[in-house]
């Protein structure tokens, strides 16, 4: 008789303590490897796999896709160690290996515990090789007449696309009564897109839609769109609003010719080498400034009425992706080369736009670097990402007239706004700390002092 299993959602780290079901990757009677993704699922600070520390056939799913979580809450059960009861009672002989089984596999579990994504299981039951399904070529589609079969086949429906799946689900068809296509009855994306159109055709064809009544029409008019705030969308909005209510902000700036920052940074990309970006160069001078400025590195504790300065600067950088906005963190950028910043700032930002990002890539950072001169705008008031206590805003640099030697010339001008916490230090700090920036960017040999 097999044991079954409950398997809990894990404590992601970091302080999360709830996560949203974005997509289930495997069904009830699916079998599953010891390790294997079961769902996806969604954080404040990332979307992650989350893999199951079972092995076995999975009996229950809990919470459907767009249910948000908490840590320990069930997230599916899985039978190990031999089929399911079915209510006879093998001879006594039958049932040893079977439980032999179960409590090996029982035994195995004691080392899985709560999952930490990424690093799987800890024990030796995390060795095993995981199963991976490789998709198969898709076949042509057969004929619609096909696809839909008069009685639902006992046994797990044979679809191993989790795509497959909720195109089905989306479309309201029951899949065991779809015939795929595929090899030993596989049930591909096309044979479920054909099933759908055929319904779709004898719907139309039997009962045509009725137009909606004009009132109904109006009414939804009035209402709009509502879009839930969860996930990042609602992460960024707790931690602005909190920002906002917490930190009293203040907001300095300045204009700084850039020409002979952008002619250094031309003479070090003609040298040879990795390129050096420009949010790289902000990124060292920032990191110098806070070395002179230490007050705009800290937090505030407010439940003991201190502030605390760090000891290093862990540079968070602002990037726009599709689910949003995010602040990937450079570990220790007080102690990188700009060819190092350049590198990592390319990692995170790929890893953002891809959506792989983990948590621990998005907490810890001390200072914000935010270059909002991407989206073509000069400047900006940044919100503080709390509970840091300091942001610099970098805008676009373009041509503008400038003096420069005492006379009217076309320059490279950026405009740079720091917001701060008024708590840690007061305007003479911040002020200081951003013209010390800016005297970088408009020479960058200032540096050289400090080497």
């Amino acid at each position: 008789m097999a044991q079954v299993l409950e398997f809990k959602l894990p404590d992601l780290g970091e302080g999360l303590t709830e996560a949203e079901i974005v997509r289930w990757l495997v069904a009830v009677g699916d079998v599953v490897a010891i390790d294997q993704p079961v769902v996806e699922v969604e954080t404040a600070k990332a979307m992650v796999e989350v893999p199951c520390p079972y092995g076995g056939v999975v009996t229950a799913r809990f919470g459907e896709e767009g249910t948000e979580l908490p840590v320990g809450a069930p997230l599916l059960t899985v039978a190990v160690g031999g089929a399911p009861d079915d209510g006879a009672s093998p001879a006594p002989e039958a049932t040893k290996a079977p439980q032999a089984a179960a409590a090996k596999d029982a035994e195995s579990s004691e080392y899985s515990g709560n999952v930490l994504v990424g690093y799987g299981t800890a024990g030796p039951a995390a060795r095993r090789r995981r199963v991976r399904h490789e998709t198969p070529a898709a076949a042509p589609a057969p004929a619609p007449a096909a696809l839909v079969q008069a009685e639902a086949p006992a046994g797990p429906v044979p679809v191993i696309s989790p795509l497959v799946r909720k195109l089905a689900r989306d479309g309201g068809l029951d899949l065991r009564q779809v015939r795929g296509s595929g090899p030993e009855g596989l049930i591909l994306r096309a044979d479920v897109e054909t099933a759908l159109a055929v319904r779709e055709q004898a719907a139309t064809v039997s009962t045509p839609a009725p137009a909606p009544a004009p009132s109904a029409v109006a009414a939804s008019a009035a209402v709009g769109e509502r879009v839930p705030l969860r996930g990042v969308r609602g992460a960024v909005a707790d931690k602005l609003s909190r920002s906002r209510t917490e930190i009293p902000d203040a907001t300095c700036w300045v204009d700084a010719d850039a020409t002979e920052l952008m002619a250094a940074r031309a003479a070090m990309n003609a040298a040879g080498g990795p390129k050096i970006s420009v949010l790289a160069l902000f990124a060292r001078i920032c990191t110098h400034a806070l070395a002179r400025f230490p007050e705009l590195n800290s937090t505030v504790d407010t439940a003991a009425r201190e502030i605390v300065r760090l000891p290093g600067v862990h540079l968070g950088f602002a990037a726009q992706t599709p689910r949003g906005l995010v602040v990937p963190v450079v570990r220790d950028a007080g102690g990188r080369t700009a060819e190092s910043l350049t590198a990592e700032f390319a990692r995170l930002t790929e890893s953002a736009r891809q959506g792989t990002l983990t948590p621990a890539d998005l907490t810890g950072g001390t200072f914000t670097l935010n270059n909002y001169g991407v989206f073509g705008v000069d400047g900006s008031t940044p919100i503080i990402n709390h509970p840091e206590a300091a942001m610099l805003g970098v805008g676009r640099i373009v041509p503008k007239p400038w003096v420069h030697g005492g006379e009217l010339a076309v320059r490279q001008v950026v405009q740079l706004s720091l917001t701060f916490d008024h708590r840690v230090c007061d305007g003479g700090t911040a002020g200081g700390f951003l013209r010390y920036v800016a005297d970088c960017v408009e020479n960058p040999a200032v540096l050289l002092r400090t080497l």
